[in-house]
């Protein structure tokens, strides 16, 4: 019989996988696995769904799609014939039962054992139960002679005791596998989770998570190990794709890992940034655009958009098009193109003149006798979106929106015009944080951004009165609260779910909370057919938020 070691060496594969993309995640898997094993890793520990790309959504209701994945796994399987390190890697399974999110072990040139997932999310950002069934509740994996629980992250979230389940059926390291998507200071959460499952089961932890955008969702890495006293001795960097070997030791308390690799963890404006940053450069590199395009109107959105847009593809992959017309003033004239120099852009300007009063003229007959307004001031913002869609069909730029969440959330934005484009990394950030991480960015070089150091975005556009210039002398503030007030409103509205009479205790006026309340509902038409966005906030405008288009709810208080 063979001894069970007293030291056991776990390399943790934080990566950047791509839905779909199966061949493509294989290869990751084992140049992950051959830099484990050049470091004397026993077992190396992937994340969640991996060989598939997580969430892989629908995709896992199509037969030939699943029986890829498992083909994959069986390769993977036969790669560890070297005598190599194992693996534990996320795929889905199919099999008599059901349809599952799983791990396989791989060890020996086999599949040695699959454990499913328990506990399916079914909330905010995730859709399990649709897609997948529940797993049985699972018994500890004997790898080496080592007994190894691998809860599948919900697992751990939940309430269903499953690592409990796994200390009381003799596991004696917790191995969790996850795929848990970015919102603002989520490590503190990641810690808090893992530390209380440490305190009930009594085992060690090591937890690793995903890397990369998909779609509205960053999974911005961290991955870590909490010991059985509770102690980190471990944490990985947050945004950035790494193999890092741990060392366990058995003692008489039962397992735990060495020190190693404490990365600092980022100030909130730092990740929240690189999120928007890490969201929209995977969205355009994994959807297989080569550049992209924006307007650059002078204003403090396209210019935030912009210096994201550097940071995340480089200068060279970004272009910015001033698109003015009677109303653009020459300080915004100014200001574009400061903002285009600073950050080294290509950069043009491009007359909407020509068009607007094109439209206009074919719609003088119809409109005769009609008061100008909004429906005007509409044809510039559609102009300016008709000839950045012309530019992205003629060079192949994806176009990249500048919308934030104040505007998205009560409808301050032209369908068809200024809400045109394919991504946006602002759109869950409500306006007075576009102010906080402008003048952020301009104070610091964050890591793995690919744009200059200093004022990338002219401190005149951060200081001056927010405007679509749509009319003479035009601000935010004709039609909108303050933003300080709007947005506090809002996001009682949004993330908190109050009522009004809650917001109006808070301090607001109740005419301005029934209002907003009332432009946030009658807008979801418009979200419905906005371009995806980072998830940044608790509750997004997507996936975290799913309000009927019809809805003659009105909270009254």
């Amino acid at each position: 019989m063979t001894t069970p070691p007293d030291i056991l060496r776990i390399a943790l594969a934080q990566l950047n996988p791509t839905v779909g993309d199966i061949s493509g995640n294989l290869a990751l898997a084992r140049k992950a696995r051959d830099e484990a094993y050049r470091a004397k890793a026993d077992l190396i520990l992937f994340t969640e769904l991996f060989i598939s790309g997580y969430p892989p959504e629908d995709l896992v209701l199509k037969p030939v799609f699943v029986e890829e994945c498992m083909a994959a796994i069986a390769e993977l399987a036969a790669d560890t014939k070297d005598g190599g390190p194992a693996m534990l890697i996320g795929s889905p399974l199919c099999n008599d039962d059901g349809l599952y999110n799983a791990i396989a072990l791989l060890d020996e040139g086999e599949i040695k054992t699959w454990r499913m997932k328990v506990d399916l999310p079914n909330y905010a950002v995730f859709d399990e139960k649709r897609v997948f069934d529940e797993g049985p509740m699972p018994g500890p994996i004997n790898f080496r002679g080592v007994r190894l629980g691998v809860p599948i992250c919900e697992d751990i979230w939940g309430e269903l005791g499953v690592c409990e389940t796994l200390a009381e059926s003799g596991a004696e390291i917790l191995l969790v596998p996850n795929g848990s998507p970015y919102y603002r200071e989520k490590t503190d959460v990641r810690h808090q989770i893992v530390i209380r499952q440490v305190i009930e089961s009594g085992l060690p932890i090591a937890y690793v998570n995903q890397l990369g955008g998909q779609d509205e969702l960053v999974f911005d890495g961290g991955s870590f190990v909490v010991n059985a006293n509770h102690t980190i001795p471990v944490q990985m960097n947050l945004f950035e794709d790494s193999v890092v070997v741990t060392t366990w030791r058995r003692g008489d308390d039962g397992w735990s890992c060495d020190d190693g690799l404490i990365a600092k963890i980022p100030d909130r404006q730092e990740t929240d940034w690189r999120a928007c940053v890490l969201g929209l450069r995977d969205y355009v590199n994994k959807n297989g655009f080569s550049n992209v395009v924006l307007g650059l109107s002078g204003g403090i959105d396209s210019a935030i958009v912009a210096a994201m847009s550097v940071d995340a593809l480089g200068e060279e992959r970004v272009r910015c098009v001033m698109l003015p017309y009677d109303y653009t003033s020459e300080e915004s004239l100014v200001d574009a193109a400061d903002c285009a120099k600073a950050l080294g852009v290509k950069y043009e300007t491009i007359s909407i003149k020509k068009p607007v009063e094109g439209l206009r003229d074919a719609l003088s007959d119809l409109f005769e006798g009609t008061e100008e307004g909004v429906t005007e001031e509409n044809l510039q913002s559609r102009a300016r979106g008709v000839i950045l869609m012309a530019i992205s069909n003629k060079f192949g730029s994806m176009v990249v929106t500048t919308g934030n969440k104040s505007e998205m959330s009560v409808g301050y934005a032209t369908l068809y015009g200024d809400m045109n484009g394919g991504f946006n990394p602002i759109k869950d950030l409500y306006k007075m944080q576009v102010y906080e991480l402008s003048d952020w960015r301009n104070k610091h070089m964050p890591p793995d951004c690919l744009g200059p150091g200093g004022e990338v975005i002219p401190q005149n556009i951060i200081d001056k009165a927010p405007s679509a210039e749509l009319r003479p002398d035009q601000t935010d503030q004709d039609s909108l609260p303050p933003y300080p007030i709007l947005d506090d409103i809002l996001e009682s509205l949004v993330e908190k779910e109050l009522s009004v009479d809650e917001i109006v205790a808070n301090g607001h006026e109740r005419e301005t909370v029934n209002r907003m309340e009332h432009l946030l509902y009658i807008a979801e038409y418009k979200r419905r057919q906005a371009a995806p966005g980072v998830k940044i906030t608790r509750k997004n405008f997507g996936r975290d938020r799913r309000y009927p288009i019809t809805n003659r709810f009105r909270d009254r208080g």
